[in-house]
């Protein structure tokens, strides 16, 4: 119990910053453009910042991220083919099922999970958080964008997926990245300096946001909870105990924290974006993110303290 209150207290530091974005939502001042506003500087600067500082400190070989990566990979598309089953188990509508299938497999990897793992390990854990968003953005833009369109009234675009895949600033980040630190490319120190302040305001400015758009949920029904809470617990510790467990059995020779933990994290922005996008069932992804955030507080402990 008492190491449980110990990673209990690692991460609080950062949900206070949440908690003080929910009760400012509350506020005469607060309006509803400051989430858009902070959330377009998270993504288009202060975290492509970050991933770009971190990759260009990388001083381990690429090749020693193939394991992650394939075992990652592994682990999101099976929780997107997940939904086929569970929609047909619990009969749910097709909207549902696709709204699962981008649910299931993304969670908030960026916004929360690389202040977490920061916080929680430094910033030797950095190269594979950052490396770890750039997967899961991956498979989410591609797979995931391709279910959803085959399973909908629409044919799939291939030039409309690649064009978005291509244009999300954190995929391309990661991109430039590996490509400045493959071919060795000296970076002056000035712009790294600059970059580093850009890096180090964004995991403030995303946890204040993430409080904002807490603060403006609307509470709804309880009965409406219900289904949510189940499916909030699958996410954030049934499928990344099948993960750890299936680690384990097989062994890897890499170092599991980052995987397992971004695995756990509560359900991402990103899909209830997509999920309004596509007209999918907005008002249950959006209650997903709300309870399997503040879920979070409690499970995310729990799995440092399993994990080291």
């Amino acid at each position: 119990m008492q190491n449980y209150w110990l990673s209990f207290s690692t991460i609080l530091p950062l949900f206070l910053v949440v908690f003080v974005g929910l009760v400012f939502s509350r506020t005469k001042s607060f309006k509803k453009e400051w989430i858009d506003v902070l959330n377009d500087y998270a993504l288009w600067i202060g975290f492509p910042a970050l991933i770009l500082v971190a990759l260009f400190k990388l001083d381990v070989p690429l090749s020693e991220y193939i394991g992650l990566a394939a075992w990652n990979s592994a682990y999101i598309v099976l929780c997107m083919l997940l939904a086929f089953p569970v929609a047909k188990l619990f009969r749910l509508d097709t909207d549902t099922m696709r709204t699962l299938v981008l649910a299931l497999s993304f969670g908030n990897v960026s916004y929360l999970g690389i202040p977490v793992l920061m916080n929680v390990y430094g910033l030797e854990i950095l190269a594979e958080s950052t490396l770890l968003s750039a997967i899961y953005l991956l498979w989410l833009f591609t797979l995931g964008i391709v279910l959803v369109e085959v399973m909908g009234e629409h044919d799939v675009n291939p030039l409309v997926v690649a064009k978005n895949l291509l244009r999300n600033p954190l995929l391309i980040a990661v991109l430039l990245g590996l490509l400045i630190t493959i071919l060795k490319v000296e970076v002056p120190e000035v712009l790294v300096k600059g970059l580093d302040l850009f890096a180090s305001s964004v995991t403030a400015v995303v946890l204040f946001s993430l409080g904002l758009f807490l603060g403006t949920h609307p509470f709804g029904k309880l009965k409406e909870w219900l289904p949510v809470a189940g499916f909030s617990i699958a996410i954030l510790l049934v499928l990344p105990l099948a993960f750890y467990g299936a680690i384990q059995f097989f062994g890897v020779s890499f170092d599991i924290r980052a995987s397992v933990l971004e695995a756990a994290m509560p359900m991402g922005f990103t899909p209830y974006v997509l999920a309004v996008k596509y007209k999918l069932n907005a008002t249950f992804a959006s209650k997903v993110v709300v309870l399997s955030t503040m879920l979070s507080v409690f499970t995310l402990p729990l799995w440092i303290q399993i994990l080291g």
